[in-house]
């Protein structure tokens, strides 16, 4: 069973590093936004199961379900020849490849000042000029190696607040937003179209546009990026506004920010943490069934600390003192994943990160997401290495030449 989400009227938290509320505008902007939004923008979402296995199925479905994993940006003019398209990524791609990815998600960012912002800044750590040629160049790498790539254009707020509560202020300062995002999205779209991109993300976690009576604005540029960009397309929504999303009939997937508590209180059990993630794969179900549509979890992971999955969102940077606790956090990936890999909606999922450079642990404390080397690692590459009910036709005796992970770290 799920913990109930966090209360409407809350107030104040930051990205991942505290619970994400939902903001004050939102309970009224729902009811607004399902008469105007769906009925006048968006295409409406599937009346009934019937049929529901044609119209879920993925542009992929002809393959397997996506093994994903993020790999995080070193954009930092501090360590150049690091981040995407140098050598070190090159390295975590053959490791990638040796865990089981099929798929990589690339998370190029740019940067907001604060929560009521006039526009994005394209440039984050590096000008956006030169990463712009280093995604480019990685991609590259990625498809040379076989592994589809998935581009999430992320947005990073400076004063380290979260960015499903960007709230620009009246018509006219959303109106500017809109065109400063959709220019920054543009900008991604044809990379995506130069580099071929297999898989591109119209944004993340911006649940007071896609939830919102701004809605229709979104739903617009959404189309403007169809004539940019002719792949398929996804937008990754928190963990508890998917439902809310009004987005989703302009979509060829919903992606969800897969970041779900499986218990309510530390000390949860193996049995409890498998009810939580059979819950999450049942409101997921239905979510899938409502819009008749393929769900790929665009992110997820726990960290590597005691009871992670109670407030999976919680931010490592913010945390101190921490015990590692690599059992817990091999324990809530098993949790999470051995009930979906079951459901022939989940087109995929995109492990929460490894990095570009495999040897700089500079990146992320040792009680962050990261399975690298860890228990959970074994837990991945067991997982990736299954058959999953998406995955098409089973090819007799296939399992017999799959060897099980034994030892983290050794690919």
């Amino acid at each position: 069973m799920l913990v109930p989400k966090t209360d409407l009227r809350a107030e104040g938290y930051t990205s991942r590093g505290s619970e994400q509320a939902e903001p004050r505008h939102r309970t009224v902007a729902i009811a607004l936004s399902c008469a105007i939004v769906c009925v006048t923008s968006v295409p409406a979402r599937a009346e009934s199961d019937e049929g529901f296995g044609e119209r879920a199925r993925s542009p992929f479905s002809a393959e397997p379900a996506f093994r994903g994993i993020t790999i995080g940006p070193i954009e930092s003019a501090l360590h150049p020849d690091k981040g995407y398209g140098s050598e070190p990524f090159r390295t975590t791609l053959h490791e990638a490849r040796r865990l089981g990815a099929t798929w990589v998600s690339l998370t190029p960012f740019g940067r907001v000042a604060d929560l009521r912002p006039t526009g994005v800044s394209w440039t984050f750590e590096e000008k956006y000029e030169n990463n712009r040629k280093a995604v480019l160049r990685a991609i590259a790498q990625a498809h040379r190696m076989g592994l589809r790539v998935l581009l999430v254009p992320h947005l990073w707020v400076e004063s380290g607040a979260w960015r499903g509560e960007i709230d620009p202020g009246d018509e006219a300062a959303w109106e500017r937003w809109t065109a400063s995002y959709g220019a920054f999205l543009r900008g991604w779209a044809e990379v995506a179209r130069e580099g071929r991109v297999d898989l591109l993300a119209v944004g993340v976690e911006l649940r007071s546009w896609a939830t919102t009576t701004h809605a229709p604005s979104l739903v617009a540029l959404i189309r403007e990026i169809r004539a940019v960009y002719p792949g398929p397309l996804t937008y990754a929504a928190n963990w508890d506004d998917a439902a809310d999303t009004v987005i989703w009939g302009e979509l060829d997937f919903l992606g969800v920010n897969a970041f779900f508590p499986l218990a309510s209180e530390p000390g949860a059990g193996p049995d409890e943490l498998l009810a939580g993630g059979r819950g999450v794969a049942e409101n997921l179900r239905a979510l899938s069934r409502s819009w008749g549509k393929p769900i790929v979890l665009t992110e997820f992971g726990y960290t590597t600390r005691p009871a992670p999955a109670v407030r999976p969102w919680e931010w490592p940077d913010r945390m101190a003192n921490v015990v590692v606790d690599e059992a817990a956090q091999a324990d809530a990936y098993e949790a999470l994943l051995a009930p979906l890999i079951d459901e022939t909606w989940l087109a995929g999922a995109f492990v929460w990160r490894l990095y570009a450079d495999p040897d700089d642990v500079s990146q992320e404390a040792e009680w962050g997401f990261s399975p690298r080397g860890k228990r959970a690692e074994l837990v991945l590459r067991d997982a990736y290495a299954a058959r999953w009910a998406s995955d098409g036709p089973w090819t007799s005796g296939g399992a017999l030449f799959r060897r099980a992970a034994e030892t983290p770290g050794v690919f």
